[in-house]
């Protein structure tokens, strides 16, 4: 059963599938049978549900899902899209799966070109998030959130806390974060209406920046690679090419010269590459990506935007390994195929970027950095796993990663059934 959030004198509900709306002219008020939400058994391996960005509102009624709407292939507990017209708000919020606990992910607010491709982004994220979250080793299911429009423009005050009411009327089964387009100083502004809020600032007790942990992950994943292929999980003298050293790429270039690694990297920004070079000298400039892949590399790491790895990537990569901070950076599926049958090794993004998440999850215990780096050095364990596991059943990684994801949602989340009493 869905539910449809209006304002408090027209709050209707509506049957269909696990599509709710929400519209709110001011206020809002959650219909009783949606207050609480069972927790659904693991899904199925993910597959592609539509490319794109993020998603979109509905004042009222129920969208239409023909076949060739990314909702009509969905297999999520939940979708709620959200709608505060004095803001301008206007939101989604996808929820995979609730099987190892309440679903956690980001809030990306990013001026989409369409519902459709905020629709996508929006589900496409939600299921990453959960096969991410189950793979570090997290009590949390996965869950994206999606804000239309350009955050430069149209972000408030008022649109953020309309927005934290709306993720509180979920009761708990979405808890959200920092994503593209949103910041710690945004948490805290949800925060004042939600109490399902992590990622906030060192002052409201959050844990600052988690690019820290995230490298760190990378970095972990990285020596698990080499292990496998060369024998020694140690970087010296391999050569690695970055792909972006942004706050991730300049601390995982940190990271890899202390290791002995040679490091090249490529950006964009020239501020952001005479940052690494003025604390490494040593580190050589790429004019670009291309440039980049033709620089003799031992490990290719997208560190940049999504979709780094395409068809042409993979058949001409000189590189053995793949391991970046980047989300998504295989184009589409069967990329994963190409690289393993050119015995190019791909550690799984959704596995080794997980210091982020796990650094923000952390914050709902009262947030030790030690502990969170505990946990993030886990990484390392398991991307050896998914590398092992990968070997003995002849798959790719990433159908490796996907198998240990849905056996621990399969094994955990039946303890949903056991009942406690009370």
């Amino acid at each position: 059963m869905a539910t449809e959030i209006e304002p408090a004198d027209k709050a209707t509900a509506v049957d269909d599938g696990n599509v709710a709306l929400l519209h709110d002219s001011g206020h809002a008020q959650l219909a009783p049978d949606s207050a609480d939400h069972a927790a659904k058994s693991p899904r199925p391996a993910p597959g592609s549900v539509g490319q794109g960005s993020e998603g979109s509102c509905e004042q009222s009624g129920s969208p239409r899902q023909d076949s060739r709407s990314p909702l009509s292939q969905a297999n999520h507990e939940q979708v709620v899209f959200c709608h505060d017209a004095p803001t301008g708000l206007r939101a989604i919020i996808a929820i995979y799966s609730t099987a190892l606990g309440p679903a956690l992910g980001g809030t990306r607010f990013y001026p989409y070109a369409s519902h459709e491709e905020a629709i996508a982004d929006a589900l496409n994220l939600s299921r990453a998030m959960t096969y991410k979250n189950a793979l570090a080793g997290l009590d949390f299911g996965g869950g994206k959130a999606v804000i239309i429009g350009d955050p430069a423009r149209i972000k408030s005050e008022a649109l953020l806390r309309a927005y934290g009411r709306f993720v509180q009327a979920l009761s708990g089964r979405y808890i959200t974060a920092c994503d593209i387009g949103t910041y710690s100083s945004d948490m805290d502004i949800v925060a004042r209406e939600c109490s399902y809020v992590t990622g906030r600032t060192e002052p409201h007790g959050g844990a600052g920046d988690s690019s820290v942990l995230t490298a760190f992950g990378v970095f972990q994943g990285m020596r698990a690679a080499a292990g496998h292929v060369w024998g020694s999980t140690s970087l010296r003298g391999r050569r690695v090419g970055i792909e972006g050293v942004g706050k991730v790429g300049r601390k995982l270039a940190d990271l890899l010269a202390e290791d002995g690694a040679e490091v090249v990297i490529c950006d964009v920004s020239e501020a952001a590459v005479e940052s690494v070079r003025a604390r490494h000298p040593g580190v050589e400039v790429a004019a670009g990506t291309a440039e980049l892949l033709a620089a003799g590399l031992d490990v290719f790491s997208p560190c940049a935007l999504g979709g780094a790895v395409d068809d042409d990537v993979a058949a001409t990569l000189s590189a053995a390994i793949i391991c970046g901070g980047a989300n998504n950076q295989l184009a589409h599926a069967g990329v994963e195929k190409i690289l393993a049958d050119r015995d190019i090794l791909y550690a799984p993004d959704y596995v080794v970027n997980a210091g982020g998440v796990i650094q923000v999850a952390d914050e709902r215990a009262g947030f030790s950095f030690e502990r969170a780096k505990a946990r993030a050095e886990q990484i390392f364990a398991t991307t050896t796993r998914i590398f092992e596991i990968a070997a003995a059943e002849s798959v790719p990684s990433s159908a490796a990663a996907d198998r240990l994801a849905e056996q621990r949602m399969a094994d955990v989340g039946r303890l949903r059934g056991i009942w406690l009493g009370g």
